[in-house]
């Protein structure tokens, strides 16, 4: 047993199947508080299995003060009370199984909270035992004696990345929010201690896997250099290559398979941000040299995303999408390596509002048409709660006071400070969080028309998406063209063509064409020419060389109306997958 990591062409579980993603605040509510819990999840366990999921992927539900939504862990061996108790996580990882479904955890080893036991007694003297299991450094001094951060690092979500400690006299390092103090990676102590109490803990409670936080910033070297400036207005610069990818980031993680996870037969996916050349991403999934299974890219994602700050959003056409998908889609060729494939995530506002048309009028087939692109790319498939209904971004006129994620705010309170509380500054960031904030992803799941769309049997945590009425799981059970409906057909025929979709060699057709995205999935015998429509006007199918009129063509599925496709022809938003012999 365990994760020797099979070389590409060989079938694997974690390979095989289908991801569904569940942020547990805004998923289902079973006790009537106004958060979602776990309790909610095994209520839906029948629903998942038979949407065709087959590996449950369940973001932090551990003991958390919730600065960052659970990504501020104060326990790694128990429960957010708000969310259960461990016997209920026993329960759903139970429950899974007993459906033939496994479940993975999400793993965050980069940071704790604050409030963690380890961290309290780093922070109660330079003399504690644990205080070298985070990373302190003492202030420097400009040359007027004023107290300095040690040096000019912008944390993600705004601020220094350096916090003074009243107490001890000294900095600490948080890449995130200032109560999610980075661990010591350079410890060998305290990776011993995160091993066994965040790993190997959940593991041995049958946890099959984990999804990795921020997986390559554990390295970030012993000399903490200034970031080179990029905003000169501004005296914290943001430099994310002097803390990813660090010196011994591989070795960290070799140790962590070598200890741990090869023990198992689990999977691993890496959160794997600010690495974009292909070499430096194939060392940490290549199977000769056991790291991780497979990471999480994120130049398609990234799309559209201001460079310094990502709510600074600027257009782009669609054959940038094309060379990016063409991109990760030829990375692990030829290799031992394994791929992903993804559009959602709860870091990521919602795909139909990003990459297709979320109009009343083309909202359904804009679904459908991502389901298309998705369900055929080469690669682990992770679909996010709410996409298999087509839940879109929050509405126009939803306004500063109705976001909620720690990133938005404080990106508004800089532009706030920046502009002395210009209108227009303010409406600019408002329009930019809108477009590609967190809270995207965060609004209650939409089960039904009822009162809180049948989240919860009272106001919400966070405010419910305004389409619900029109927009969620019930009515989409019962209406055989839904996009949950389409979903359920393209995942089961995922599985009947898995050779051609999941493993099948791509290549990407007419890549200058700002229109229609069209491709092929080849595995020796069989081929399949994926054509998808970008636009809301009618466009031809772009036919490769020698795929002609000589050929069968078989229409396996489309988006269009049933009994109305013109062959040669695609309407606007329309997509047909096609089987060529």
């Amino acid at each position: 047993m365990g994760s020797s990591q099979p070389s590409m062409h060989q079938r694997t579980w974690w390979k095989d199947g289908t991801v569904y993603q569940v942020w547990p605040a805004s998923y289902k509510d079973s006790n009537g508080d106004g958060i979602g819990d776990i309790q909610g999840i095994i209520s839906t366990l029948d629903y998942l299995n038979d949407l065709g999921v087959d590996i449950l992927w369940v973001s932090p539900m551990y003991d958390s003060p919730q600065k960052d939504m659970g990504y501020d862990i104060s326990n790694y061996e128990d429960i957010y009370p708000k969310y259960g108790t461990l016997a209920d996580a026993e329960a759903l990882i139970k429950g899974c199984h007993d459906r033939g479904m496994r479940i993975i955890f999400d793993l965050v080893i980069n940071h704790t909270s604050d409030q963690h036991a380890w961290f309290k007694q780093s922070r109660s003297s330079k003399d504690n035992p644990k205080r070298d299991w985070y990373i302190w450094r003492p202030a420097k001094h400009d040359k007027d004696g004023n107290r300095k951060p040690p040096n000019n690092w912008r944390a993600h979500f705004g601020g220094s990345a350096w916090e003074w400690d009243e107490g001890s006299q000294e900095y600490f390092l948080h890449l995130f929010c200032p109560e999610q103090p980075d661990l010591n990676w350079e410890n060998p102590v305290t990776r011993d201690a995160v091993y066994a109490s965040a790993v190997k803990f959940w593991l041995d409670k049958g946890v099959d896997g984990f999804r990795i936080d921020t997986v390559n910033m554990y390295s970030k070297g012993t000399t903490f250099p200034d970031a080179p400036i990029v905003d000169p207005s501004a005296e914290l610069q943001f430099g994310p290559h002097l803390f990813c990818n660090g010196p011994r980031m591989h070795e960290f993680l070799r140790e962590l398979h070598e200890k741990v996870l090869r023990h198992y037969d689990c999977m691993t996916v890496g959160e794997l941000p600010h690495t974009p050349d292909a070499p430096s991403v194939l060392r940490y999934i290549s199977a000769k040299d056991p790291m991780l299974n497979m990471v999480f890219q994120f130049d398609i994602v990234d799309l559209g995303q201001g460079s310094d700050y990502k709510f600074e959003t600027v257009p782009y056409p669609l054959t940038t999408l094309k060379t990016t998908i063409g991109r990760l889609q030829t990375l692990i060729t030829g290799t031992d390596a394994w791929t992903t494939a993804f559009l959602e995530n709860h870091d990521q506002a919602r795909s139909i509002s990003r990459f297709a048309s979320d109009s009343p009028k083309n909202r359904v087939r804009s679904g459908k048409l991502l389901a298309m692109l998705l369900a055929t790319l080469t690669g682990t498939l992770y679909i996010y709660q709410g996409q298999e209904i087509g839940m879109i971004n929050v509405p126009h006129h939803w306004q500063a006071d109705d976001f909620k994620d720690i990133e938005a705010i404080n990106y508004l309170s800089l532009v706030r400070a920046r502009s002395q509380n210009s209108p227009t500054a303010i409406a600019t960031a408002v329009d930019g969080i809108r477009a590609v904030g967190r809270d995207n992803a965060r609004t209650p799941v939409q089960w039904d028309s009822s009162s809180h769309a049948g989240f919860s049997t009272v106001e919400p945590w966070m405010r419910v998406h305004d389409d619900y009425s029109f927009i969620n799981m019930t009515d989409q059970v019962a209406d055989p063209n839904s996009i949950l409906q389409f979903w359920k057909r393209i995942l089961r025929m995922r599985k009947d063509h898995r050779d051609c979709f999941i493993y099948g060699d791509f290549e990407m057709f007419d890549p200058t064409d700002e229109h229609t995205l069209t491709f092929s999935k080849t595995w020796e015998g069989e081929r399949v020419l994926v054509c998808l429509n970008f636009s809301a006007q009618r466009r031809s199918v772009f036919v490769p060389e020698g795929w002609g009129a000589e050929r069968e063509w078989e229409v396996l599925i489309g988006n269009g109306d049933d009994g109305d496709e013109e062959r040669g022809w695609l309407k606007g938003w329309e997509g047909r997958i096609y089987r060529v012999r």
